[in-house]
């Protein structure tokens, strides 16, 4: 069946490890929930299509994977979108699990795997303000631009205190989102000691200039 929305290939130049080709919606205009899978899982259609952009925090958290010293820990990304940071950790043979709440997530980073030669890889329905069973515990936690919504950064705290190992590190790349206080001081009441930031400032790949900061927490 053809999909009732529109795409685009782009080429995503990760710093240092060379391109990504990537399979994206044609724009933020997009829109198709024919069965109520993504009304069911709490996306608005107004969200619906924010899923299948890359963002230029998903640049940046992806070009920091891929010099990120990982070795052998399990790493979950948190809702990944398209992906490319775990794109990016895959294809340097880590253990990545990538997950997001939106039903169209796994459909394209399969497609994305399959146009870069790369092997399957891990993919989990990761819902934060719903029961994930069988999801288990990671020892890094990755995302980027995930505290867009008031809510989500209790929401995003309480996953990562239910899937964090004992001992884990979680990195945010967050472009100054107003919410990011409030995830420092839920992650605080659930053990986590925050590093200081990481300041970002670059140029992106459009020639927009990017500025914002990699949170980053441990326990």
């Amino acid at each position: 069946m053809t999909p009732d929305y529109e795409v685009r290939l782009q080429t995503i130049s990760i710093a240092g490890g060379g391109d990504l080709e990537i399979r994206s919606l044609a724009d933020r205009q997009q829109y198709s929930d024919p069965d109520g899978a993504a009304a069911a899982a709490g996306i608005s259609p107004a969200s619906w299509s924010l899923f299948g952009q890359i963002w230029p925090s998903a640049r940046q958290l992806a070009d920091l994977m891929q010099s990120w010293s990982f070795g052998d820990r399990r790493i979950l990304e948190v809702g990944c979108g398209l992906g490319l940071a775990s794109l990016v950790v895959h294809r340097r043979g880590g253990d990545i699990t990538a997950s997001d709440c939106h039903p169209l997530v796994e459909t394209f980073l399969r497609d994305n795997l399959r146009r870069n030669g790369l092997p399957p890889m891990k993919y989990v329905t990761g819902n934060w303000d719903r029961p994930n069973p069988g999801l288990g515990q990671f020892d890094l936690i990755i995302g980027s631009d995930v505290l867009y919504e008031r809510d989500h950064a209790r929401h995003l705290a309480d996953f990562v205190g239910l899937h964090a190992a004992p001992a884990a590190e979680v990195v945010i790349v967050d472009p100054g989102r107003s919410n990011r206080r409030a995830f420092a001081d839920w992650m605080a009441s659930l053990g986590f000691t925050e590093i200081p930031p990481q300041y970002l400032h670059s140029t992106l790949q459009d020639g927009t200039v990017y500025r914002g900061s990699v949170l980053r927490f441990a326990r």
